[in-house]
């Protein structure tokens, strides 16, 4: 006990109190603005990787986006990356943020299916599926159950079975050689039952984007109910999207 008391004592309290209102590091980049400043567009779209960005109006698809911030390092007056990790939405159109706008990406309640209140609203049980992530997305969700976040506090909890859960969540650009996999995960789990994209791979492909190597039709197949950025995710992102989901 004696011990357990010096540890409180020295280092505080590691779960963080409320979620919704947590602050991220100052080097955490979220949710871009871009300003109407007049910079070389032609030169600002070559920069980006994954053709996130596009000009006339300028405009980021953060569905596509890396967020490496090599574009605001090369106009720092033009875009700049703010610690609004609230970044989930359910409308793939809304991922992209447009020159001159500074509002707060948010759900559409028109768009959330009458049964996802009623049926998730106390409790949420998701598989994972990584198809064909690269790891950090899926390091990410396993942190959201961690003493920090302690996401189960909400009733939200990853499982080892889709037919212990209500939902699927996928990371990974989906190769060609999970597709079957995917499709099988997903028609295991009953209904009714969610789709939720985490990563930037997930969402749009990212760096892989049109790669023969990758199938991607289970998408074409379904509605996805929540997009939620980050390339990796931070598990705030994540909590908050799944949260705004449910509630």
């Amino acid at each position: 006990m004696l011990d357990n008391l010096k540890i409180l004592y020295h280092q505080g309290k590691q779960y963080i109190p409320d979620l919704t209102k947590a602050e991220v590091p100052g080097i955490f980049r979220g949710r871009p603005v871009i300003s109407a400043s007049e910079v070389d567009e032609a030169k600002l779209v070559e920069l980006c990787p994954t053709g996130a960005i596009q000009a006339n109006p300028v405009s980021i698809d953060l569905g596509k986006c890396t967020f490496c911030g090599e574009c605001a390092f090369a106009f720092p007056g033009k875009i700049q990356f703010t610690k609004d990790y609230k970044l989930s939405v359910n409308s793939r159109t809304d991922l992209v943020i447009i020159e001159g706008s500074d509002k707060p990406l948010e759900l559409r309640p028109e768009l959330i299916r009458k049964e996802i209140k009623s049926f998730f609203g106390g409790s949420l049980k998701l598989r994972q599926v990584s198809a064909g992530g690269d790891n950090s997305c899926e390091l990410e969700l396993n942190a959201c159950g961690n003493v920090n976040f302690d996401m189960g506090r909400y009733g939200i909890e990853f499982v080892a079975s889709p037919r212990h859960a209500d939902g699927i969540v996928i990371t990974g650009p989906i190769p060609a050689n999970m597709a079957e996999p995917l499709q099988i995960c997903f028609d295991a789990t009953p209904d009714p039952k969610l789709i939720i994209l985490v990563g930037t791979d997930a969402i749009s492909g990212g760096i892989f984007e049109g790669s023969p190597a990758l199938d991607r039709s289970f998408l074409d197949k379904y509605k996805v109910d929540l997009y939620v950025p980050g390339n990796p995710v931070h598990p705030l992102t994540f909590i908050n999207g799944v949260l705004s989901l449910i509630r």
